[in-house]
């Protein structure tokens, strides 16, 4: 039996916050804080980062892999829409990924924010369809723990 050309895979990651909604919330929303933890890594080269943060705005990532990583100098691209934003509590995106010219995946990203005594619980939740040269839902999903380790960081510093 043929390999299947397309994965598809669902994965969650929850995280807590000593932070308010609007202040977890505005780390996605505000460009400059999102592209402190989300675009600028020490690793890759940014090419291009914009963020129209609104309900039918694009965020776009282009970057090139650093030496450090499987594919140095590669170009890699994301391009999202926001689908869907109610302020503090939820942001739904839809995006895309490139792997030079090669589109390797499509997703679906919702992000829940939720109130608690302490602060805020962050639901994420990735739904995914990945094709040929992908490297596959466990790369994304670890990349994407990554990038929340990043926004720890970031949320710790306000």
């Amino acid at each position: 039996m043929k390999e299947p050309s397309v994965v598809h895979n669902t994965f969650v990651i929850e995280r807590n916050y000593p932070k308010s909604p609007a202040e977890v919330f505005a780390a996605f929303a505000d460009a400059a804080k999102k592209q402190r933890w989300y675009a600028d890594r020490d690793s890759n080269t940014v090419e291009e980062y914009s963020l129209d943060f609104r309900e039918g705005g694009q965020e776009r990532l282009r970057y090139r892999l650093g030496e450090s990583t499987p594919l140095p100098g590669m170009e890699l691209t994301n391009i999202g829409e926001f689908e869907d934003i109610v302020p503090d509590e939820r942001i739904v995106e839809s995006m895309t990924m490139l792997l030079g010219e090669n589109r390797i995946s499509a997703s679906l990203v919702t992000i829940e924010f939720l109130a608690t005594e302490t602060g805020t619980d962050m639901v994420f939740t990735h739904q995914g369809a990945f094709f040929e040269g992908s490297g596959g839902p466990q790369m994304r999903e670890a990349g994407w723990q990554r990038l929340l380790d990043r926004l720890d960081k970031e949320l710790a510093s306000q």
